[in-house]
């Protein structure tokens, strides 16, 4: 189904056909996430607005509405970000957004324990996506810019998406039955230092 996650519409839509067709959630992966540059002094309404709307509200919503579907003991893993963590010019409304996000994670597992729900927050530092791929005007600046990224990486190489869907198996598995609260950041060590 597709959907936008800040239209509450859609939301109902999505978790009424699931009711429909299983019935229950077992784990939910709340993986809204968007964010342009825009430096202090060049912030808009309409730049904050649109960020927190997916970052933060579509986020919210997308768990809570999950929640009558999900089953005692189930997984709910929210997509934070490296950024909540370190600072990036330009880059603060969307860090101010997922610094949320980390926040939820820790109060939501207070609000589901009894119900035996884990809540984690996953942070994945700079993959090599088709949105990090497509950075710069110029193939020159696209290099500097990947390179300038691999600098501030420990294991001196960008993530794979799949390194990123490891981590969030292993936090929905039953593997992870004794973890609730954590952020686990898969970064190559960026923020670690």
């Amino acid at each position: 189904m597709q959907g936008d996650v800040a239209k509450l519409a859609d939301l109902d839509r999505l978790y009424d056909a699931v009711k429909a067709e299983k019935g229950h959630i077992d784990v939910v992966f709340a993986n809204a996430g968007g964010g342009e540059i825009a430096p202090l002094g060049a912030i808009s309404e309409e730049h904050f607005d649109k960020t927190f709307d997916i970052n933060v509200t579509g986020l919210l919503f997308t768990v809570q509405k999950a929640l009558p579907l999900v089953v005692d003991g189930g997984s709910v893993i929210l997509n934070a970000s490296t950024m909540a963590s370190t600072g990036t010019p330009a880059f603060s409304v969307y860090s101010a957004s997922k610094a949320t996000v980390r926040s939820f994670a820790r109060t939501w597992l207070l609000d589901l324990r009894d119900r035996g729900i884990r809540v984690n927050a996953v942070s994945p530092g700079a993959m090599w996506t088709p949105g990090l791929s497509a950075l710069g005007r110029s193939e020159e600046e696209k290099a500097k810019i990947k390179a300038g990224l691999i600098a501030a990486i420990l294991l001196g190489r960008l993530g794979d998406p799949d390194e990123t869907a490891k981590a969030i198996t292993f936090l929905a598995s039953d593997d992870s039955s004794y973890v609730t609260g954590i952020e686990l950041f898969v970064d190559g060590g960026s923020a670690q230092i």
